[in-house]
């Protein structure tokens, strides 16, 4: 990770796509442009380079950078998939022959400006953040050094991803980032001097706006706990005029309008048989329905854009691969042990409730 410094500053310098300062997480693999201002972060699965996003490069060298950045790509013999895509790079390749594009779901967005406004027209969310308070919680801003390792963060992060149908995932969710937390900002809640809960936003610095990245829950989080956190970071960064605020992507997010399907027809039946019957592994319902009681002021999609002439199921399985950082099956077949293993619990418990 001897690139990260490097990285750090293209991306703070013109990082446009919501996710381009997860270039500098764990994993992600650099490719530079000969001339050194651009900057690509991917994953290599199945024969594919899976792009997080787009090229961190001005808008001006955009056209250069993709033909210097797929002649490598070529030279490799593997294809190439930008997932995230949306923006100015969505519109330059959807013009283009040669790619294909599919919608994997969409992510909600705000002006913080307009979150007072919101929370004043949503008694529910209002009583949340009342209920948490009520319950001893209160919620402050760490410094990123301060955060940085902290071991009640570590232990709040272990017992969210403990609850987690399936293994953690990575790529542009990656889930260990307080390891370095430079750039970012920290909210924490507490109970009784104990962390709870925290929430931590990195940058999206061409948009002058910020993308919340996780918010773990530890098992002693009253309800109300992380809505007290969105609510007070939304407020953070209003105060220090921010423009954008987005919660980040919603697989199979049912809030994606668009005109027409842009979907294959073999994609769009597999993707609602996993909306239907994913949910043992992943509450994508549940997911939308936290994010949209928030009432974003958008919902902007999120595209796969592939350079062959049609989405293959190659290209899928690689997104797949680089979200699980293994065989996708595989990470199925341990999500299926997992809640196996969490059923057997809860029969035992409800069957040692019935005999006492």
């Amino acid at each position: 990770m001897t690139n990260v410094p490097r990285v750090r500053r293209l991306v703070m310098q013109h990082g446009w796509n919501a996710t381009a300062y997860q270039l500098v997480n764990r994993g992600m693999a650099h490719w530079f442009s000969g001339q050194g201002d651009a900057v690509v972060g991917y994953v290599r699965k199945h024969g594919v380079y899976v792009v997080a996003g787009a090229p961190v490069c001005a808008e001006e060298r955009l056209d250069a950078v993709l033909a210097e950045w797929e002649s490598y790509v070529a030279r490799q013999k593997c294809g190439v998939c930008y997932f995230g895509a949306s923006g100015r790079l969505h519109t330059h390749l959807s013009v283009c022959p040669g790619y294909s594009t599919v919608v994997l779901g969409s992510q909600p967005a705000w002006h913080p400006a307009h979150w007072p406004e919101i929370i004043a027209g949503h008694a529910s969310l209002r009583a949340q953040f009342n209920r948490a308070r009520n319950k001893g919680v209160v919620v402050h801003e760490w410094t990123p050094d301060y955060a940085t390792g902290n071991p009640q963060l570590k232990r709040c992060l272990r017992q969210w991803l403990r609850s987690r149908g399936l293994p953690p995932l990575h790529f542009l969710v990656e889930p260990q980032t307080i390891v370095n937390l430079q750039g970012r900002r920290v909210f924490v809640a507490e109970r009784n001097g104990q962390v709870v809960a925290f929430l931590n936003l990195c940058p999206v610095p061409r948009r002058k706006g910020w993308l919340t990245e996780q918010f773990p829950r530890g098992y002693d989080a009253p309800n109300g706990t992380v809505e007290l956190l969105v609510d007070t970071a939304m407020r953070a960064v209003a105060a220090d005029g921010s423009q954008y605020v987005t919660m980040g992507l919603v697989p199979l997010s049912q809030h994606t309008l668009l005109p027409e399907d842009p979907n294959p027809f073999w994609l769009r039946l597999l993707l609602s048989w996993v909306r239907a019957h994913g949910c043992r592994f992943y509450n994508f319902g549940g997911l939308d329905a936290f994010k949209s009681k928030f009432r974003p002021d958008t919902w902007e999609p999120i595209y796969a854009i592939s350079k062959e002439h049609h989405f293959s199921p190659r290209s899928l399985y690689a997104i797949a691969a680089a979200f699980s950082g293994q065989s996708p099956l595989w990470a199925v077949l341990k999500g299926i042990i997992k809640a196996g293993g969490q059923e057997y619990l809860w029969l035992r418990e409800k069957r040692a409730a019935i005999t006492s």
